[in-house]
């Protein structure tokens, strides 16, 4: 499979206990911000949302959790496919259940989801990504990105788990890809 085709179709899907399990990040860089002209003296952080393709609203990347993939995986799978950037995970922000409207199927009839979430440090972004033709892109500051957020449990993560984890100083809390013991699931 090419690196830049999108996985489509849900034969791989996971389930857990009638939810459909999801991966998604909260991909994030450091801005420089320049004071009086001088050289930069603070770094801020912005939060990298997507649009929706079915209404109004910004997004995090995020999509299904398949079964030949960790959470971790599809959460950077997820992110490339969707928003073109590529990164490292560096801390778990959770899981978020919700109800899908869109997204109910024989195994999840009532469309429930439960979503780990993950920072994403962007390293790379792709001039070219699967959906970069349904697709947008902005960088926002956090009160920004919260203001946008389409989806409630989204929004919950960014406030909760990525706000939290900034104001406890952003600690790498996963092992780098190069590490013996990188793969976890977290649901």
């Amino acid at each position: 499979m090419s690196e830049l085709v999108a996985r489509t179709g849900r034969h791989q899907q996971r389930y857990e206990d009638g939810y459909r399990l999801i991966a998604g990040c909260i991909p994030f860089k450091y801005r420089n911000i320049e004071e009086n002209g001088d050289e930069a003296t603070e770094q801020m952080v912005e939060v990298l949302m997507i649009n929706s393709t079915s209404g109004p609203g910004l997004l995090f990347p995020k999509g299904g959790w398949e079964n030949d993939e960790t959470a971790e995986e599809a959460a950077e799978r997820e992110a490339m496919e969707e928003a073109g950037v590529r990164g490292d995970l560096v801390h778990f922000l959770g899981c978020y259940p919700f109800k899908s409207k869109t997204l109910q199927d024989e195994y999840s009839p009532e469309g429930l989801c439960k979503a780990a979430m993950y920072a994403l440090h962007v390293k790379e972004e792709l001039d070219s990504w699967p959906e970069k033709s349904r697709r947008e892109r902005s960088w926002l500051t956090i009160p920004e990105a919260i203001e946008c957020c389409r989806h409630v449990w989204m929004r919950e993560a960014l406030e909760k788990g990525f706000s939290k984890w900034y104001a406890d100083g952003m600690i790498s809390t996963l092992p780098k890809k190069d590490s013996p013991n990188s793969s976890s699931d977290q649901l």
